[in-house]
Formats: C-alpha cells, sequence, structure tokens
C-alpha cells in the first residue's frame, strides 16, 4: 500500500495508446474524458455496458471481448484496470509495475501507482482534486471550486485579447438557474452586459459594480429603430476593447432576433460567440406540467411567433395548415391576439374542444397556469387577467396531467 503524497501531472494522451480493463459502469465513466484527449483506447473486457459498447460501434475506442491476459500492457503509456474481480486488478497492476507503466486501480486506489483526480473544466481551465483516495472529499471539492469559478468568486479571466467582442447568450425561460453553465461563465466576465427584458433580472445582481448593464428595453426609439441602436452599442463597446455580453431570455436564435445582432457585428468585424440557451417555448410548458410531445399523442411541434396577426398581410405563418395539423403548437407572443388566433385555428377545422394551457412566468415564482379548449380559452386568459410574457400551447398534450 502507497501512503506518500501524490506528484500531480497533466499527461499528454493524445495518439499514445492506453489500455482500459474492464468495461462496466466505471470504465464508462472514465473513457469520454481518456478519448477527448486524443488518446487511443483500447479496452479488454468479456462484456461491456451499452454506453461502452456504442463507443466501441463508433469507432471511438477499439474494444477486445475477451478477458485480461499479461502482455495487454505492452506499448501502453497509461492503465486503468476497473476489472469487476479484484484479482484481476491485481494482476493487470502487476504487470504495469513490471513494464513501467502508470496504473490506477479503480477498486483500491491506492494499490495503483496513479489515482484518478476530480476533474472539471472551466473556460480553458482543467481543474484536477487529489484527496489520497478520498473520492468523495475530492468530488466535492473540485464541485465548490467550480462553482467559485463559474460565479466569478475566483477570478480565472484570461487577458483580454483572449476575449470575443460579443456574446449572444440565451438567459433561458425565466429562473436564473436555467441559463447554461457557459452563458453564466461569459456573463461573469463581461465588462458590459445588454439586457432584453425577459432576461432573468436576478443574473444581473449577481454582477459586480463595475460591469455597466444597459436595459435595452429602455432605449427610447421604436422597434426598428431600437434595434439599430442596440447593434450598435454591442459594436462601440466591442471595438473599444470591452467584453459586451448580450443577454436575452430564452434562446437568441428563437424569435429573439440574434441573428440580425450577429449580422451586424459580423459587418463592423466584431466577433460574435454564440450561447444558445433553454426556450420558453418548451420549457415553460414543461415547468406547469405540460409535455409538448408524448409516445402516442403528439408526433410534431410547431412554435409560432404570433406578433403579427393571423389575418395580417405581414403574416409570414399559414394558419389555414397549422390548423390541420394534429401535433402541437406553441405560440409565443400570443396573449393579446389570442383571440384572433384561436379563431384562426377553428376557422382551418382544428376541433373546439382541442386542449389548450396558457403558462404565465414560466419557471418563475409568479408562473400562472390557465387550461383550457380551444373554443373557451380567450375568454378564460382574460377573466384570469393572463399578461404577456406567456407561453400558450394548443393540441392533445395540453390535455395531459401528471398522475397522483
Amino acid at each position: 500500500m502507497h501512503n506518500e503524497p501524490h506528484y500531480l501531472a497533466g499527461l499528454s494522451l493524445a495518439g499514445r495508446r492506453v489500455v482500459v480493463v474492464g468495461a462496466g459502469t466505471v470504465a464508462q465513466r472514465r473513457l469520454p474524458r481518456l478519448v477527448s484527449a486524443g488518446a487511443q483506447v483500447e479496452v479488454v473486457a468479456p462484456e461491456a455496458t451499452p454506453a461502452v459498447q456504442a463507443m466501441a460501434d463508433n469507432g471511438e475506442i477499439t474494444w477486445h471481448q475477451r478477458t485480461y491476459q499479461h502482455g495487454d500492457l505492452t506499448g501502453a503509456w497509461y492503465v486503468v484496470s476497473c476489472a469487476s474481480d479484484a484479482a484481476v486488478n491485481a494482476a493487470v497492476s502487476a504487470e504495469a509495475e513490471e513494464a513501467r507503466v502508470f496504473c490506477v486501480r479503480a477498486d483500491a486506489g491506492t494499490e495503483g501507482s496513479a489515482v484518478t483526480p476530480a476533474v472539471g473544466d472551466h473556460d480553458g481551465l482543467l481543474v484536477g482534486v487529489l484527496a489520497g483516495g478520498e473520492y468523495r472529499r475530492s468530488g466535492a471539492v473540485r464541485d465548490e471550486l467550480l462553482e467559485a469559478l463559474r460565479s466569478g468568486r475566483i477570478e480565472a479571466r484570461p487577458s483580454a485579447s483572449e476575449l470575443p467582442g460579443v456574446a449572444l447568450v440565451g438567459g433561458g425561460p425565466g429562473d436564473p438557474d436555467l441559463i447554461t453553465v457557459r452563458g453564466r461563465r461569459l456573463l461573469s466576465r463581461a465588462d458590459v452586459v445588454v439586457a432584453d427584458r425577459l432576461a432573468p433580472r436576478e443574473l444581473l445582481d449577481d454582477l459586480p459594480p463595475s460591469v455597466e448593464v444597459v436595459d435595452a428595453a429602455k432605449i427610447p426609439y421604436g422597434r426598428a429603430a431600437s434595434q439599430d441602436v442596440i447593434n450598435q452599442t454591442l459594436i462601440e463597446n466591442a471595438l473599444a476593447g470591452k467584453f459586451v455580453v448580450r443577454l436575452k431570455g430564452g434562446d437568441p436564435y428563437v424569435f429573439g432576433r440574434g441573428f440580425e445582432e450577429l449580422i451586424a457585428c459580423a459587418k463592423a468585424g466584431v466577433p460574435v460567440t454564440v450561447v444558445p440557451g433553454v426556450t420558453s417555448a418548451f420549457a415553460a410548458p414543461a415547468a406547469a406540467g405540460v409535455p409538448v410531445t408524448h409516445r402516442g399523442v403528439a408526433h410534431e411541434v410547431v412554435v409560432v411567433s404570433g406578433h403579427v396577426a393571423p389575418g395580417s398581410e405581414l403574416s409570414l405563418v399559414d394558419w389555414s395548415a397549422l390548423a390541420r395539423l394534429r401535433g402541437t403548437i406553441v405560440l409565443l407572443m400570443g396573449v393579446e391576439r389570442i383571440g384572433e388566433f384561436a379563431a384562426a385555428l377553428l376557422a382551418g377545422g382544428r376541433p373546439a374542444d382541442t386542449p389548450a394551457a396558457v403558462i404565465q412566468e414560466g419557471t418563475t415564482r409568479n408562473q400562472r397556469v390557465v387550461r383550457s379548449t380551444l373554443d373557451k380559452v380567450a375568454e378564460e386568459v382574460r377573466e384570469a387577467g393572463i399578461r404577456p410574457p406567456a407561453i400558450i400551447v394548443f393540441g392533445p398534450v395540453a390535455g395531459l396531467s401528471e398522475p397522483g
């Protein structure tokens, strides 16, 4: 048994032979990071989990479907032994010792010549923690470190030249916890944040006081003109050497005008990073217990913008075609004209008793839900005092209820 402290090192395994003995759940956890490091991974095991078998089928690893034999480690640079039989792991470790190859014993960490740290990635950093084989402790510390890095409590900024000019970040459907990890990380590094009215406000409260926050909703111009001012704000700040985050509700490319901003930045020579967000079109119904698809109930979902009336010459939507569909229609920005949209679907032949659900401020503590039917939903939404932002779902899935 080795009680001496470990020496922590980063191994460059790209193109080098790595042998993993065993193909159970431990191997399943270890393999993805070895593959992503570029190692030529060979797995020796008589049986494998479906996930490990899928990696072999995809050509990511080579699987020798048999028991371990002495000599399997020839030419290896690194070995992970995670067989279910301790005797096999001991034999692998002994061969590794003879061959002078570092070997991790998953079943008895201190018996091998190497230990796998608890690891995680953050913004080009690989964080690794060793606790002498106490995996729960090392995992807990790793998680705390990553959370501190992602929230900005620990500064880990690269030089300004490494930062993109503008990041279009989807803030998610409303709950600040539903922003992506990457979105939160970039937000923590921002010099300037240009925020939509639908972006989760609590995310702005976490920013340091030095960050300039521009409220896009308060730009005093008409709809088209205000977009031009937003574009110019992004471009001018980025060209001044600042890292700008354009924080939007939901996903930037789902009726969020994100691509317009990308085009404007590209024309000005400003690099853009796009961070997709959790769209409210799917998240708000989910939070209200409405799946947008369900096996045997809906085979299609159509997400529709309601900012233009069905009969308007500006509308790009074929409402009669939508009415003939049997699946799910998710309507965004449709509360004010919900009566017109419901009438268009009824006129196109959608049954009057088609279930409908309306979710106001989904995923937040102010969430409100109205369940109705296509012929009554407009009246019941008015009676309930539902206000934007709200998501409207038409289709059989809106009539499903959670068991219990």
